[in-house]
């Protein structure tokens, strides 16, 4: 495999034909910059699939000489693969390149409060194959013990991955060890996670480079490569899971923040409905609805499993969606004044049928709200949903080794 010093040194795909797809910035033909021309080229094929050199020199600005070079190098990696040569009126048929799924794998945690997920991905971001444990609370023990015997796992399952792994990205919740009362943890349960290094223990565990990121800035990273965020130029990300996170997108870039907690939107003042304010995920967050499961004597292992079925729920889950719905409402509305984005994407560990509920709910509520100075507040539903968190962090690696945007 192409390792990252190399990679650099010599100078990655999901196909998509939506002609909404931004374009990456353009490059240069200097030779100096020839790494940042080829993650340019790798950047164009993840965003629009298979394209023609001749078609990448046309929308990037570089010459068709220096396109012909790196797609050339890149091939010969590994990275890239030829596909159907496509025949045109005139002249010889174009042969579109596209990334090769094989050519570079990835592995992404998700540290959460309830749970812990492994994933394999591919080149194209593609969910290879998952490992779940749940527990009561995220002890370093047990995430550990979960840590090195998914990776072992994963890889006897998949040894095509095996030399072709690019890292191993870490999601995890900023200040794991606060709200323990919430987690059902005695004080102090958690501080070990204060002064854990956990780059370098994620290092000496598995053997992979370790990049580590915000479990909901993680989640944005996935919807920004894979999902509605590749439209967008400008745009806030809000997962829903046992609290309410964010992620935001500035001229197609994701935020982490100097402490990987840019928009984090948790803390989001919103009205409590008595003249005072609370935090936003005290009334936007699944730990609320876990809550009147447990008030009504109902197991809360349907909220965090992968079966997508709350139909059974719904005399707690439409309450849970209408104040939900409300405050995110309120929130967007918050955010859209302060950052200009074209677009709020709303997105959690739910099912598909209750995220489209949610969105409604939302769009409702900004009809009762004033909204004189915004323009065309878009509220929508993002896609890569409840898997988002995992998914980014297994994006992390390849987009920091192969990716320009």
């Amino acid at each position: 495999m192409l390792d990252a010093a190399t990679f650099l040194a010599k100078g990655s795909a999901v196909p998509d034909d939506n002609a909404n797809i931004l374009d990456p910035k353009r490059g240069t033909n200097q030779s100096g910059l020839r790494d940042l021309n080829a993650r340019l080229v790798l950047s164009y094929l993840r965003r629009h699939g298979a394209l023609p050199s001749a078609e990448i020199a046309r929308r990037s600005g570089l010459s068709a000489q220096t396109v012909s070079n790196i797609v050339r190098a890149l091939e010969g990696d590994g990275l890239l693969r030829r596909e159907a040569a496509v025949k045109g009126k005139v002249g010889k048929p174009s042969v579109p390149m596209a990334l090769d799924p094989n050519g570079v794998f990835s592995l992404g945690l998700n540290i959460g409060r309830r749970s812990a997920e492994l994933v394999l991905v591919d080149f194209h971001g593609n969910r290879i194959d998952t490992d779940v444990v749940a527990y009561e609370l995220p002890t370093i023990e047990g995430v550990f013990a979960f840590l090195t015997q998914g990776v072992d796992a994963l890889l006897k399952r998949h040894p095509n991955a095996v030399g072709r792994i690019a890292g191993l990205g870490v999601a995890r919740p900023g200040r794991i060890w606060e709200w323990l009362e919430v987690a059902h943890a005695a004080p102090g349960a958690m501080d070990n996670w204060r002064d854990l290094d956990l780059s370098a223990a994620v290092r000496e565990a598995t053997g992979f480079e370790a990049f580590i990121e915000n479990d909901a800035t993680s989640a944005c990273v996935a919807e920004h490569m894979l999902g509605r965020g590749r439209e967008f130029r400008d745009f806030v990300y809000v997962f829903v899971g046992t609290f309410v996170g964010g992620g935001l997108v500035l001229d197609e870039k994701v935020l982490s923040g100097k402490t990987l907690n840019a928009a984090a939107l948790g803390p989001l003042p919103v009205p409590d409905g008595n003249g005072g304010a609370r935090q936003l995920l005290e009334v936007a967050s699944l730990y609320t609805l876990e809550a009147a499961l447990r008030e009504n004597g109902i197991e809360t292992d349907v909220l965090w499993n992968d079966k997508n079925d709350w139909d059974e729920l719904d005399h707690l889950v439409a309450p849970w969606v209408a104040e939900t719905g409300r405050n995110l409402a309120i929130a967007a509305l918050a955010i859209a004044s302060v950052v200009e984005v074209e677009a709020v994407l709303i997105d959690g560990a739910l099912p598909p049928n209750v995220r489209t509920r949610l969105v409604n709910r939302i769009q409702a509520e900004l009809t009762q709200l004033d909204v004189t100075g915004l323009e065309d507040l878009r509220v929508e539903a993002a896609e890569v949903g409840r898997h988002a968190r995992s998914i980014g962090a297994a994006l992390l690696p390849i987009h920091a080794l192969y990716f320009l945007a």
